[in-house]
This record gives C-alpha cells, structure tokens and sequence, in this order.
C-alpha cells in the first residue's frame, strides 16, 4: 500500500471518530433520558426499523440489544407492510433508523406504527423530517459529511447510527442490572460464555470413571488402576472415601528414578511411597476456567485436579486436557 493509501485511509477512519464525538457532544440529556427510559419501561420487546444500510445497521443493534438483555427483533419496513406488522404488540417499543427521515417505505408505514400507539424513537440524521417530527423522542444522528470521497455511500452516517445503538445497548444493560452472568447465559457456546458458566462438575470423571485407590494399595495394582482408566492419575482415599492423595504418571517415573532399579523391590512399594499427600484440588462448583488457571498460574505446572466436596469426600477428577478440549 502506497504512503497515500495509507494516509486516505487513517483520515477516513479519524473523520468516522470525529463524527462520533461531535454525536456526543451534540446529545441533549433531556433526549437521552426519554429514550432510556422509554427502552427501560418497555415489557415486551424492542423493535428496530431501516431501509438499505440503515436496514443492515437496525439488525446489528437488534442483535446486540438481545445478546445484552433485551429482547429486539428487526422488522424491514417492507414486509411490515405485507403483513410483517402483527409482530408489534402494544408492550414493544420501537426505533426507526433513517439518515434523511424521509425514506419512502418509512413514510409510508408511519401511519400505521401510530395507530398501534406505541412509543416511537428515531435516530435520524434529520431533526427536522417527517419521521422525527412523529416519533416521541428523536436522537440527532446527523453528520457533516459522508467518508464516501463523493459524499454519497453511507458510511460515517452509519457508523455514527451504529455507535449510538451500542450505547443504548449498553446503558440499559446497567439500568437493568445485567450482570457478567446474566450475559453469559446468552452466550453459552461462546468462549466468554463458556469461561463463566462451564463449571467442574460439567467435565470431571465421576462415579465409576473416577479413579480411587485405597492408601495400602501395592505396586501393581496402582500400574493397573493407572492403565485402566487412561486419565494419568488415580485419587488416594480412605474408607470413607475421603481424598488421602494423589498418583500420577509422572510420581512413578520420578520414583523409579528415585529408588533405582538395584533397590526396587515392587512388592514393597505402597501408596505412602508415592502418592502427593494434601494435593492441590477443586471442587465440583468451581468455574472450569478457574480451574485452568489453578493448574496452570503456579510454577510448576499440574495436569490433573482431585474434585472433592465440603466434606473433603472425592468426588471426581479433571485434568487439564478435559479443560481445553471444551474450548476455553
């Protein structure tokens, strides 16, 4: 890219910034305040209007407004004249989007979203057309000029439209209270979504697949629980199956390495000689990423997590790689 490529495009992107702050500056208070609480009010749901790019930005803050709790739906003014208008009920709320205030099929229909009588807002690049002159709170989405070098395609218009959205978006996010949770919930096969909802109990080996051995265990009966399971460790635990400890792949190497092989007697070798007393653990309720971080944010690094309950009773077993393979 040439040095005046370059530069066409950083002056394109600083005029789209500066005509968001200008947006932001030229907001009155009273303005936002009646759109908020129109939105905070609204029981049912939010319906978002606009023809051509205005349309395609309408279905952004619809989508965005859902994911951040509460409800939208967009509605092309088109098809709301074909039969799409049963979807507006008299609990929603609606938001037009229109840089002129004078589109056609957005005239048009006005009449109509009038006789529902629900309250209407419009973000508008035009205070003074005929949908800000109906609608019940107008929000001045005006701009100087398009990015568009002839000042035709819309574009810092519509960025300016678009930003507006996500701050409405947001705002009511905390007029409501929705916490990191609440938005999780939404997301749930996202990764953010997954980081604050998947917990240990979702991934953990349980019953019959949880590997235990008692504290007296021999040699080979810890070689076989080990091989039989796959999962690289077993749980240590007493008769009331009560976590004792710990065994892992890596314990029998290093005490093989440890006792030598003139001195190894393998019948002699029990639990004590090698199990990790009073392990690092998790328990079923912990987050799954604060697991990872468990094992991982430490200077030596473990694999495998013992799950035990209040009653320190185990309950399970997670490893790192049951972690990462659900996507975190």
């Amino acid at each position: 890219m040439s040095e005046s490529h370059f530069s066409q495009v950083v002056d394109l992107l600083r005029a789209e910034a500066e005509a968001i702050g200008k947006t932001a500056a030229r907001l009155r208070q009273d303005q936002v305040d009646q759109v908020i609480e129109i939105l905070a009010n609204c029981s049912g749901k939010v319906v978002v209007l606009g023809v051509g790019k205005s349309g395609i930005i309408a279905q952004k803050i619809a989508a965005t407004m859902t994911s951040a709790g509460t409800a939208a739906v967009y509605l092309h003014p088109s098809d709301a004249l074909h039969g799409g208008l049963g979807i507006v009920t008299s609990n929603d709320a609606i938001i037009v989007l229109s840089n002129s205030g004078e589109t056609d099929e957005l005239r048009e229909l006005l009449p109509y979203l009038k006789r529902r009588e629900v309250p209407m807002i419009a973000i508008v690049g035009n205070v003074k057309s005929s949908l800000a002159q109906q609608a019940d709170a107008v929000l001045d989405a005006s701009v100087d000029q398009e990015a568009c070098p002839l000042n035709l395609a819309p574009t810092t218009s519509t960025t300016v439209a678009l930003a507006i959205g996500d701050a409405l978006a947001m705002t009511l996010m905390q007029v409501k209270g929705i916490s990191a949770d609440d938005f999780a919930s939404n997301h749930p096969a996202g990764q953010l979504g997954k980081r604050l909802t998947l917990r240990v109990a979702d991934l953990m080996h349980r019953g019959a697949q949880n590997p235990t051995i008692a504290p007296d265990a021999a040699w080979m009966e810890i070689v076989t629980t080990i091989t039989h399971y796959g999962l690289g460790a077993v749980n240590v635990v007493d008769n009331e199956r009560r976590l004792v400890g710990i065994i892992t792949d890596g314990d029998l190497r290093r005490s093989l390495q440890r006792l030598g092989p003139a001195d190894i007697a393998f019948a002699n070798i029990k639990c004590d000689d090698l199990m990790t007393r009073d392990p690092v653990v998790t328990n079923p309720d912990m987050l799954a990423f604060d697991a990872l971080r468990l094992m991982e944010d430490r200077p030596s690094q473990i694999a495998v997590l013992p799950v035990v309950n209040s009653d320190r009773e185990c309950v399970g077993l997670i490893r790192l790689h049951d972690i990462v393979r659900s996507g975190l």
